[in-house]
């Protein structure tokens, strides 16, 4: 390489704001065009982010020491403020299920359809008896706890379709009879999707009921597992008492009842009446049993 070419690159470095890395140029090369530039004492600022030049550090001559460890305190700068930064997110940490079991299964009160269905044959019209009866028992259920209207789901365009009618007209007669107005009960008809299934007659009406669960959810294993940093700490599995709140919604006769009380019945008059005209005239209060004796051993044997 000639000098003039080597001048000419030397020109060409003042005006373009690059640095050279020596994993791409010679250590000679380098020493030259410090030499020819004046530059000896002075550094070349290399970018901190730019790692590839550090293989390059360790084959430089002593002379290039200061400048190697220049870089160095720079780039150790630059990753000590980087740590310093402050972060103003959160870290998210999972949240635990509570460890009662009623408040990881709550009993909920909701309006839900309460319905009966009527299964209703091709070639008879009517009710049997035994449908009568549920009929005349949605009635009077629906008087006392239903939120709306009784909506009858009769099919059509079925084999069964005419005989169905003749049923609906029969249960809206039980209906009304049990003390459902006449613009309390809606019909709707209904064409079932796979005509190989029967068409049946469904008599359904909204009220209030309690809810529980879904129960046999099992997030997490019962025996010790890594994934559960949490199994040494005694805790209850996330189904228990599932069941438990399930049945007891299922069996309560008023909703209201998991909420409030119910009011105090009046007191019995005739009975306490008794009993206060006794305490008036110093006589006991108590009850007599006349049948009291009967149940005493016998001293026969005695």
């Amino acid at each position: 390489m000639t000098s003039g070419t080597l001048l000419d690159r030397c020109r060409m470095l003042r005006f373009v704001p690059t640095f050279i890395s020596s994993c791409f140029t010679s250590p000679c090369t380098v020493r030259e065009i410090r030499k020819l530039m004046g530059a000896s004492r002075n550094t070349i600022s290399v970018p901190p982010f730019h790692l590839k030049f550090l293989n390059g550090v360790c084959r430089l001559p002593r002379r290039n020491f200061k400048w190697a460890a220049l870089t160095g305190a720079m780039a150790g700068l630059a990753i000590v403020l980087g740590a310093c930064s402050e972060t103003t997110g959160s870290v998210a940490t999972p949240v635990q299920p509570p460890d009662d079991y009623r408040l990881r299964h709550p009993i909920a009160v909701q309006e839900a359809n309460h319905s009966i269905v009527l299964f209703v044959g091709h070639a008879r019209g009517g009710l049997s008896a035994n449908q009568r009866a549920d009929v005349f028992g949605l009635a009077r259920s629906w008087v006392a706890e239903a939120t709306g209207a009784i909506v009858i789901d009769v099919p059509a365009d079925t084999a069964n379709a005419r005989a169905a009618e003749s049923a609906v007209h029969e249960a809206r007669g039980l209906l009304e009879a049990g003390g459902v107005p006449a613009n309390a009960i809606k019909l709707h008809r209904y064409t079932p999707d796979d005509p190989r299934t029967l068409a049946t007659v469904r008599l359904s009406y909204p009220k209030m009921t309690a809810v529980a669960g879904p129960c046999g959810e099992w997030p997490e294993d019962l025996g010790p597992s890594i994934k559960d940093p949490t199994y040494f700490e005694n805790r209850s599995y996330y189904n228990f008492g599932c069941a438990y709140q399930r049945n007891m919604a299922a069996m309560v006769a008023n909703p209201s009842d998991l909420v409030q009380p119910r009011p105090e019945t009046p007191a019995y008059t005739a009975r306490r009446t008794e009993g206060f005209e006794k305490y008036r005239k110093g006589t006991s209060t108590a009850t007599n049993y006349p049948d009291g004796d009967k149940a005493k051993l016998s001293d026969a044997g005695k």
